[in-house]
């Protein structure tokens, strides 16, 4: 699937799945949501592979994410999503 990328200000939201930090994503899905506490990071790192991900970064940093789950073609589901507490209320999750 072709990388695509958006740039706001300091902030950039990108489909490219090699700079998604999964130590970042793992940390914040098992330690910090309701939704999937506890998961093991090879669960995570297998579901970031067979999905669309896009990640959002500030400087380098990824601080978001969002995954779809999708065929490509008629349907997708949205989850995993969130955005680090220190860049919250900044309209990136939007």
């Amino acid at each position: 699937m072709k990388t695509i990328e958006w740039k706001s200000g300091e902030f950039e939201i990108t489909t490219d799945g090699d700079r998604l930090d999964i130590q970042t994503i793992h940390d914040f899905l098992a330690f910090e949501s309701e939704w999937a506490r506890g998961i093991a990071r090879e669960i995570v790192a297998r579901s970031i592979e067979h999905s669309l991900c896009f990640g959002v970064f500030h400087r380098n940093r990824q601080v978001g994410f969002a995954r779809v789950i999708t065929d490509c073609a008629t349907i997708a589901y949205l989850g995993d999503v969130f955005v680090l507490k220190d860049y919250r209320g900044r309209g990136l999750a939007k």
